[in-house]
C-alpha cells in the first residue's frame, strides 16, 4: 500500500501521483514538486490516499514543498510573462511568415525554460524563431509541435464552451 496525493499542473490536464511522505495535504492546496521538466507549481486535487501498490507507477516522486506564498507570486508572474510572450510569439510568427497556430505557452516554475506548443501542417524551419525569442526572454526555448488531440487538450475549457455552443444550437 501506497500514500498519494494527485497534483494537477493546468486545467484541464491530467492528474499525476506524488508520494507527500509524512505531510497531511488537503485537496486545494498547491506544493511544489519535482518532475523530469523540473520543479513545478501544482493543485492537489486528490488529497492524501492510500492506494495498492498494483495501481502505481513507481517509484514515486516526492513533493518538494508545499508551496509558500513567495511560490504562489512566482507562479503568478509567470502566467502574466505566459500572455505576454504568447503576443511576442504571435508578431514573430507573422514576421517570419511561419505557417503555425500558437496553441500554449508554458514557463517552468524556475524560469529555466519556456515552451511554446503549436500546430502545423507539416515540418516547419524556426531556427531563427527560435534564436529570436531566445535573444528576447533569455531562457531556453522549446516549440513543441503538437496534434489535433493535443490541442483539444491544451485548450479544453474553450472546446467544451464550443462543445456546449454546438449542442444548444442542434437542439433547437
Amino acid at each position: 500500500m501506497a500514500n498519494i496525493i494527485g497534483v494537477r499542473f493546468k486545467r484541464p490536464g491530467k492528474i499525476y501521483f506524488f508520494d507527500p511522505g509524512r505531510m497531511k495535504i488537503e485537496k486545494g492546496n498547491f506544493v511544489i514538486v519535482e518532475t523530469s521538466m523540473g520543479k513545478e507549481f501544482g493543485e492537489v486535487v486528490i488529497a492524501n490516499r492510500i492506494i495498492p501498490d498494483n495501481k502505481l507507477e513507481k517509484p514515486l516522486k516526492r513533493i518538494i514543498r508545499v508551496a509558500t506564498s513567495k511560490d504562489k507570486k512566482i507562479h503568478e508572474e509567470n502566467e502574466q510573462k505566459e500572455k505576454k510572450a504568447l503576443k511576442i510569439f504571435e508578431e514573430k510568427i507573422k514576421r517570419y511568415k511561419l505557417n503555425m497556430t500558437l496553441i500554449d505557452v508554458e514557463y517552468k516554475f524556475d524560469k529555466s525554460k519556456l515552451l511554446f506548443f503549436f500546430t502545423a501542417e507539416g515540418r516547419i524551419d524556426f531556427r531563427d524563431l527560435v534564436k529570436d525569442l531566445a535573444t528576447i526572454f533569455k531562457t531556453r526555448i522549446e516549440l513543441r509541435q503538437v496534434g489535433v488531440r493535443d490541442e483539444i487538450k491544451r485548450i479544453g475549457r474553450k472546446w467544451s464552451m464550443w462543445k456546449g455552443i454546438m449542442l444548444l444550437f442542434f437542439f433547437k
